[in-house]
């Protein structure tokens, strides 16, 4: 009873630490501006244009990697091979380096200096200073976490599921489209949400590929250090605001997706 006490004490003081961390900061920035200011902000078209740039940049980017990454993913579930260790931490470098270092490093390889920005060019591709560059970079740093969330989906279906649709003489893209994908779309979902709500985010590494056309973050970072904390504050509130009701949107959604199967 005595260790139960202790333990239970320790676990509220986290709780309100941890908390009160995410909360005080983020209430203090909800309530620092007023009404009108809001009302003023959200008038603007530059910052109507740059959340609308900033929520369907996000979006593109996370159906990019659902695109691109859910063979790779269900691959890496499913195969053990040489080098899977090495492959997976490659995976994870653009959660671990500085972001302005991904935007030099795709704009080292967007250039006509090198063959694959010259092979863009030629196609008619910019990536510096277009929406093309920045759904580029957050693809980038978004990729991981669909990644990551995808596997660890796949992981969850039993092997024995697949094996007997395959007994049954279910071919292997038969059997993944009617036994494993739809045991796991909640986990692709999710890290769909997951890469958007990074992506959403994302500032250091967008700055440098393309500044214009501006993203959210990037015309808040304009007004604070053009005119201050006050003329930025709003478009952070209205970023927060809007971004939680598209996520709960979608949380809710796959809720009830979920209820209706079981």
């Amino acid at each position: 009873m005595k260790k139960f006490h202790k333990i239970s004490v320790s676990s509220i003081l986290s709780t309100i630490l941890v908390l009160g961390f995410i909360l005080v900061p983020l209430s203090q920035l909800i309530l620092g501006s007023s009404a009108n200011e809001l009302l003023e902000t959200i008038m603007d078209p530059d910052v109507r244009a740059a959340i609308t740039r900033s929520m369907l940049c996000s979006g593109l980017a996370a159906f990019i990697s659902f695109a691109i990454g859910t063979p790779f993913a269900f691959m890496l579930a499913r195969k053990d091979f040489k080098g899977k260790a090495l492959v997976e931490s490659i995976i994870d470098m653009p959660i671990m380096i500085p972001h302005p270092v991904i935007g030099i490093a795709l704009l080292s390889i967007a250039g006509r200096n090198h063959w694959i920005g010259q092979m863009l060019l030629d196609a008619g591709i910019r990536i510096m200073g277009t929406n093309t560059g920045i759904v580029a970079v957050l693809v980038f740093v978004g990729l991981p976490f669909y990644l990551n969330a995808a596997r660890d989906g796949f992981e969850s279906v039993p092997d024995r599921l697949e094996k007997a649709a395959r007994t049954l003489g279910a071919s292997p893209t038969q059997t993944f489209f009617r036994v494993t994908l739809p045991l796991a779309w909640r986990s692709l979902l999710t890290g769909m949400i997951m890469c958007m709500a990074r992506a959403l985010s994302e500032f250091g590494a967008v700055v440098i590929v393309a500044y214009h056309p501006m993203i959210a973050p990037v015309l808040m970072y304009e007004r604070f250090t053009a005119y201050g904390l006050s003329y930025s504050r709003p478009v952070a509130i209205w970023l927060i605001f809007l971004s939680l009701v598209l996520f709960a949107a979608l949380r809710l959604l796959s809720r009830g997706l979920g209820s209706r199967e079981s």
